[in-house]
């Protein structure tokens, strides 16, 4: 009886110490796949920014050429919607950050 009884004591303790690693390798897991979709989005992140840096290139270089082709209306056009959009910034800046 004393056998059995030991014997039964060292299975729960074998089951504790299972219990115990399961749990460890289910939260490295976790900590993977936490990893893995922060690098997706970082990705995600690099292409959208390099997206907007080619487009900004190219509305650059749109411009450039507006403005050698010295079209004064356009030129005036163009720097009232700078103007209006950065004073659009400023005022959303200072109401909502300010």
């Amino acid at each position: 009886m004393s056998a059995n009884y030991e014997r039964e004591r060292q299975n729960n303790a074998r089951l504790d110490e299972l219990a115990s690693k399961v749990s460890a390798l289910r939260g490295v897991t976790i900590d993977i796949y936490d990893q893995a979709r922060n690098h997706e989005v970082i990705d995600q992140t690099t292409d959208t920014f390099s997206s907007m840096g080619s487009q900004l290139k190219g509305s650059a270089t749109r411009l450039g050429r507006m403005a050698a082709s010295g079209n004064k209306v356009a030129i005036l056009k163009l720097s009232g919607i700078l103007i209006g959009s950065f004073l659009v910034v400023y005022y959303l800046y200072r109401l909502f950050l300010g």
